[in-house]
């Protein structure tokens, strides 16, 4: 029986996807494709078949017709667009295939990159995933939960993490941050978008919980060992060592530890495979013979891949939307108010569905991701929002409209009695201007009501040609 602090027995696999969501700057889309396509990122599309054992190492692949069966057809629209203009997730991929080692004091864990994937999104939004291996048979339990645990943070949080260094071929870096934007993806730095960081203080990454990637994981233990609770806790948790470097499980209660896995693990295929979500990590923990692992590994890598990536993308933009109207001053701010109505809508129809997946298993893991990041309940807030902001903008229109028709009536009223009466005589064919040093106190108040006249209603002709041609970029821009 596999225990806490026992001898622990080498994985036959250890397999992660460590995610990292950021803003990117406004337009900047085609200067980055540009940019991954120089670095040699090549576009992921479903009909190229030749990529479904490109980026996973030697043992693993995923079948695009699989992939595509998997979601239902308007969501396959969101997540595999078939063109590069068209809205959508879209995926840019590199192979690296080199050999790293993390090097602390107590010990050096090998590793290989895989690959690197770069998600461009709607909304400014983007990922990168890193797909990271331990090769087979050089890693026990613990140190492969203290890898993941020290690759996941971007910069060095402790003393513990600063003891740690990334290390290639030709290199060495610091903190996994430098290995990452200096070695793996040097050249999206610059469209990468900080606007409001300057309100915090040591943080450098929005999208963040103490500036860590969350985690997608399988951990596969040798056929026929035993798999515990602790273990089960540890994986979701990311567990490695403590400060002694002693095998390290983040609770002390045997109670909340069978709690928590009965609200987070999926145990369908139990006693052999655990899937378990959590609001930072998602992870698989098996004892299956070799070819049921390598299948489990490719939904990972594929179908269970796209769900989390998915659930990210929402939950993201639900709190991106939010953090919005937080900001938006009502009676100031009526251009940002239709942008955020707009934003909704379009988030609402075109990106967030009730059903995604086809089949049960994949749906009910789906879910249960959903349920993990909160989203049910930001999507009901938004939507809230956009009942709220739908209500005021019509009551502030009803109420300017109103006042505009008001002013209109009594100016149109007013110039009409005065300007058709007293000037406009003076006003036709070649203008005598002399007479005006003759007008009388109600003449010049009726010439200046005159002209002011032709002034306003040129000034609102403009003004709604303007609205117009404004409305028609905004159009053009969300249906990209």
């Amino acid at each position: 029986m596999h225990k806490l602090g026992s001898e622990e027995m080498l994985l036959d696999a250890a397999l992660f996807q460590f995610i990292f969501p950021f803003s990117l700057n406004k337009n900047c889309k085609d200067k980055l494709v540009f940019q991954l396509q120089a670095d040699g990122f090549t576009r992921f599309s479903l009909k190229n078949t030749a990529l479904e054992s490109e980026y996973y190492g030697d043992d693993y692949c995923v079948s695009h017709l699989n992939l595509e069966r998997y979601y239902l057809p308007f969501t396959n629209s969101m997540i595999f667009p078939h063109a590069e203009d068209k809205p959508g997730l879209h995926r840019y991929s590199k192979k690296i295939n080199q050999a790293c080692t993390m090097r602390s004091k107590a010990r050096s864990i090998g590793f290989i990159v895989q690959s690197t994937d770069v998600f461009l999104c709607p909304f400014d939004l983007g990922f990168i995933t890193i797909r990271v291996e331990i090769p087979r048979g050089t890693a026990n339990f613990s140190e492969a939960m203290e890898f993941a645990k020290r690759f996941r943070v971007l910069q060095d949080m402790n003393s513990r993490d600063r003891e740690v260094s990334w290390l290639t071929d030709r290199s060495e870096y610091g903190d996994v941050e430098d290995f990452l934007f200096k070695h793996l993806v040097p050249g999206i730095v610059p469209f990468m978008n900080t606007k409001g960081m300057e309100e915090t203080y040591f943080a450098r990454h929005p999208f963040f919980v103490d500036e860590r990637m969350y985690v997608q994981g399988l951990i596969a233990f040798q056929s026929g060992n035993e798999m515990t609770e602790a273990d089960l806790f540890r994986a979701s948790h990311i567990d490695g060592f403590d400060g002694n470097n002693q095998p390290y499980m983040s609770s002390t209660n045997p109670s909340y530890i069978t709690r928590y896995l009965d609200k987070h693990v999926y145990d369908r295929w139990a006693p052999h495979t655990y899937y378990i979500t959590h609001e930072t990590s998602f992870v698989c923990v098996t004892n299956e013979e070799q070819a049921m692992r390598t299948r489990i590994a490719n939904h990972m890598y594929g179908e269970y891949y796209y769900a989390l990536i998915i659930n990210l993308f929402h939950k993201i933009v639900l709190l991106k939307l939010s953090n919005l109207y937080s900001h938006i001053r009502l009676d100031e701010n009526q251009d940002k108010i239709e942008q955020l109505i707009r934003s909704i809508t379009t988030f609402s129809a075109k990106y967030y569905f009730n059903e995604v997946v086809s089949q049960t298993q994949g749906k009910e893991i789906f879910i249960q991701l959903r349920s993990q990041f909160g989203n049910i309940d930001l999507f009901t807030d938004v939507k809230q929002t956009l009942a709220d902001l739908y209500k005021y903008q019509e009551n502030f229109t009803t109420k300017r409209s109103n006042y505009l028709l008001l002013i209109l009536t009594i100016y149109t009223v007013i110039s009409g009695i005065y300007g058709m009466n007293q000037v406009i005589e003076d006003l036709k064919g070649d203008i005598d201007w002399g007479k005006m040093q003759e007008y009388s106190a109600f003449e010049y108040f009726a010439f200046a009501l005159t002209l002011s006249g032709i002034t306003v209603a040129l000034w609102l002709g403009v003004t709604t040609i303007y609205q117009l041609i404004k409305e028609m970029i905004k159009k053009h821009q969300y249906n990209k």
